[in-house]
């Protein structure tokens, strides 16, 4: 299997950033992170980002600029099988709409940066959230 490329998004509004919890007996289930999702066979990642915004928590976003890029692997486990994940994270602002819904979330919630380590998050996040926090420093 290759890598899964991932794209998320870094919504900021009125200081605070958008993170959602993922949905019980997903992968991760009740881990919180920033929205977004695989990015699919010939789509470009900031259409990626915009098309799981809308598709997980019904808000439009604009695209405006790379945030971060990392990459993390997951070790096998009995459940499921290892893999190698690259992800892109991209600042956004809130488009025309911007009234989160939960269509593939179990919750969200508006944090301040300094505040995200409060928040259960992936592994992969962690480097960005140290940059998101020394922000809001």
């Amino acid at each position: 299997m290759g890598t899964v490329i991932v794209a998320a998004a870094v919504v900021k509004h009125e200081g605070r950033i958008l993170l959602t919890r993922r949905m019980a007996g997903a992968h991760l289930a009740g881990l919180w992170e920033l929205p977004g999702g695989k990015v699919e066979d010939g789509e470009a990642p900031e259409d990626a980002v915009v098309r799981e915004c809308d598709e997980e928590c019904a808000i439009d976003v604009v695209v405006e600029d790379i945030a971060d890029v990392t990459f993390h692997r997951y070790a096998a486990t009995d459940a499921r099988p290892g893999k190698d994940v690259l992800l892109l994270f991209y600042w956004c602002r809130l488009g025309a709409r911007g009234e989160v819904q939960h269509r593939g979330v179990a919750d969200h919630a508006w944090v301040r940066p300094r505040e995200l380590g409060a928040y259960p998050l992936p592994p992969p996040d962690a480097k960005l959230v140290r940059k998101l926090e020394a922000l809001d420093a």
